[in-house]
């Protein structure tokens, strides 16, 4: 099937709700781009962990996909009659060659090597090292492929660490890698918690596929079954403020002589994470990786 874009020019403002109104209009897909990128005035549209980015540049630039025997100008049109405009925007219009779209995403997700021998290899893939620790996993709705630098730092502590005959508990799990890599590294019971119904049931899905005995749980159903235990290992990859409210809470799931990984911190707020979980463990950076930190530390006996 071949398709069309409809190219629309608009200010931050307009952004957000025409595009809700070309989805409502019929438009198969909505994204919104810098509409100065390439120049001098081009800006980069980040959010600080915890806080909702911008929605869309100063200059942007919708880009909304229909099929190619659309008519583009009935769909601009009754998106502004949603919200009431006098007159529909002007827009250009652009063609998309035909191609095979799941392989063209799958070309996007290599194998990706962590640590001295982790594999996060795709289903599509062959893993590169058989012989390595490979875990098969694809990228999806739930967090956590291996390729952002705070989920590679705790992989790294645990192939470091490796957990052989511990008890592990993996604490906002997202899609079950970290849990996964602990089983695979010789732990003996692995449990993960995940605030998210979707991520907990992407992570039994991705340790059912790598044959790994795991246990998954919002927290709600954890604190129920879990009441008073306590793991050798804890590892919890979030962000800094959640991470700061949570610490009398994991601190107490760290059995004597068992360690606590936190990562989800930025470099600068390091400090601030350490200073929270001192009344409860000693923390201390582990690593750094582009900007981002673990910091580990131990429960006296």
């Amino acid at each position: 099937m071949s398709y069309t874009e409809i190219i629309i020019a608009v200010q931050r403002q307009q952004a957000e709700p025409l595009s809700d109104a070309l989805m409502e209009a019929g438009a198969l897909s909505v994204s919104v781009e810098d509409a100065d990128e390439g120049t001098a005035a081009e800006q980069p549209l980040f959010g600080e962990p915890g806080m909702e980015p911008a929605s869309a540049w100063e200059n942007s630039r919708i880009v909304a996909l229909v099929g190619a025997d659309a008519d583009a100008a009935a769909v601009v049109a009754e998106a502004a009659t949603m919200l009431g405009l006098e007159q529909a925007p002007g827009f250009t219009l652009r063609s998309v060659a035909e191609q095979d779209w799941v392989r063209l995403t799958q070309s996007q997700f290599d194998p990706i090597k962590v640590g001295r021998n982790i594999w996060v290899v795709p289903s599509w893939h062959q893993a590169p090292d058989p012989a390595a620790l490979v875990l098969e996993l694809d990228p999806g709705l739930a967090f956590g492929t291996g390729s952002h630098p705070t989920t590679r730092l705790c992989m790294e502590w645990l192939e470091q660490h490796a957990p052989v005959g511990k008890n592990v508990l993996d604490y906002g799990c997202g899609s079950g890698i970290l849990a996964i890599v602990a089983h695979k590294l010789g732990a003996a019971e692995v449990q993960g918690v995940d605030i998210d119904e979707q991520a907990v049931e992407s992570a039994r899905f991705n340790a059912q596929r790598n044959a790994s005995d795991i246990a998954f749980f919002e927290p709600e159903e954890f604190a129920s079954l879990a009441t008073g235990r306590q793991y050798d290992v804890v590892v919890a990859n979030i962000l800094s403020n959640p991470l700061k409210l949570m610490a009398p809470m994991l601190c107490q799931r760290v059995a004597p002589g068992g360690s606590l990984l936190l990562s989800g911190v930025l470099e600068r707020q390091a400090d601030e994470l350490i200073a929270a979980y001192a009344p409860y463990l000693q923390l201390g950076v582990w690593a750094a990786h582009d900007g981002w930190v673990a910091l580990a530390g131990s429960r006296g006996h």
